[in-house]
């Protein structure tokens, strides 16, 4: 039992009449509270609900837990019987979101009266999103379909269930392998290769090759420049466009190594985003100036849509990022600092997130200064083979513009890596 001043009791009652004058305030303001559809709840109504939530905690923590359970009882049974009452109309429809709002509402406000006031005005803050937002979720919901859930509950099985199991390591003597720190490289990968998954179908690919390439940029830059100069080798007409998504998505693939490097590392990407300023804002200008023109002139999509994580080759990454770990260290051991920036050059051609990850790792022994210029050294190698691909793959005017952009960014990122 818990003893509370005036004043500390009515803190608490004043959170919970808070969360429900929010709600009767959206309930009032969206129309579900007045009109001849309203339903039986407006803003004072909602107001009496967070305040009767509220002395129910407030009950409970006194001691008085069986009239705490008859006023949170009371304000569920007032909500039921409301829904019932509405769906009796002959117009009345299927929606019980209003009932459903008012029974939330008495629960935060308990919440609120025991004592949980930050959690409490936590959950009324998303109750109230979830309310005002119904278009947007609604839209959400479109764009969602059984490949994503699937793909959801893979990641949940993934994170919450393999992870604690895979013990820490070092295993298997000098290459000290870490399985869970593996596995968390993994997580990051797929979570990635997700968000541009979701991004691409959310935006969809009527936006135009521009947009579509910068989105598929953000699972990789190299797929999407080698997929659009085949493409402009079948269809020339649509080369000038193309090029404005494969030098998107290569300008992408900056910011997309600063956020995959502030999970292992913030120092580093805080180190590594002021040298990447000049060759965002030269790739931006370039895409934006090949869109103005003719980037809009069809439509295409990068790969990957098929697999939302593509866990498989974010396994493959995480093998490739202890191959790098272990090639680093022999190196340092060797050769010392001296071959960093060549081991960095030639692991960026085959991928720049391993690289990455093997930098910018906590407990790696590099500085950070050291970490950030090779992992931009890794870049511009990966920059000349997707010139490389551009030049020798695509049509005579994708290879023009994207070779020209693409050589463009190389340039600025060599000035980012030895400049800054």
């Amino acid at each position: 039992m818990e003893t509370l001043t005036q004043l500390e009791a009515a803190t608490r009652l004043a959170i919970a009449a808070l969360v429900g004058l929010g709600v009767g305030l959206e309930r009032q303001w969206s129309g579900h509270a007045s009109g001849p559809r309203a339903r039986f709840a407006g803003i004072r109504t909602f107001l009496l609900f967070g305040i009767l939530g509220g002395a129910a905690g407030l009950f409970a923590v006194s001691g008085a837990q069986i009239a705490a359970a008859v006023l949170v009882a009371g304000g569920l049974g007032f909500a039921i019987a409301g829904y019932v009452v509405a769906m009796r109309r002959p117009d009345a429809e299927n929606d019980a979101t209003t009932e459903a709002a008012a029974a939330t509402v008495v629960a935060i406000g308990a919440l609120a009266g025991i004592g949980w006031t930050a959690l409490a005005a936590g959950a009324g803050s998303v109750v109230l999103i979830a309310l005002s937002e119904k278009e947007r979720l609604h839209w959400f919901v479109k764009r969602v379909g059984e490949r994503e859930l699937r793909a959801a509950a893979q990641f949940a099985v993934l994170a919450l269930v393999v992870l604690p199991l895979l013990p820490e390591g070092p295993l298997w003597g000098p290459m000290e392998v870490r399985p869970r720190a593996l596995w968390i490289a993994v997580l990051i990968f797929s979570g990635l290769n997700f968000v541009g998954y979701f991004a691409r179908r959310a935006v969809g690919s009527e936006k135009g090759p521009g947009i579509v390439g910068m989105l598929g940029g953000i699972v990789s830059s190299t797929l999407v420049t080698l997929q659009f100069a085949r493409e402009s080798r079948e269809h020339p007409a649509r080369s000038r466009g193309l090029a404005a998504g494969a030098v998107g998505a290569c300008t992408v693939l900056f910011p997309r190594v600063v956020v995959l490097s502030a999970a292992f590392s913030p120092a580093v990407a805080a180190s590594l985003a002021p040298r990447f300023i000049l060759s965002v804002a030269v790739g931006a200008a370039l895409t934006a100036w090949f869109m103005r023109r003719d980037g809009q002139q069809a439509s295409t999509n990068p790969p990957g849509d098929e697999n939302p994580l593509r866990v498989f080759a974010a396994i493959r990454l995480a093998l490739l990022f202890q191959l790098a770990i272990t090639a680093l260290g022999l190196v340092r051991e060797r050769w010392g600092e001296a071959g960093l920036y060549t081991t960095a050059a030639l692991l960026g051609v085959t991928d720049v997130d391993a690289v990455t990850a093997a930098m910018a790792r906590p407990g790696s022994g590099i500085l950070v200064a050291d970490a950030a210029r090779a992992i931009a050294v890794g870049i511009m190698a990966n920059t000349l083979l997707k010139l490389g691909i551009a030049v020798a793959l695509g049509s005579p005017a994708y290879r023009l513009r994207a070779g020209a952009g693409i050589a463009a960014l190389g340039v600025a990122a060599a000035i980012g890596v030895w400049w800054v």
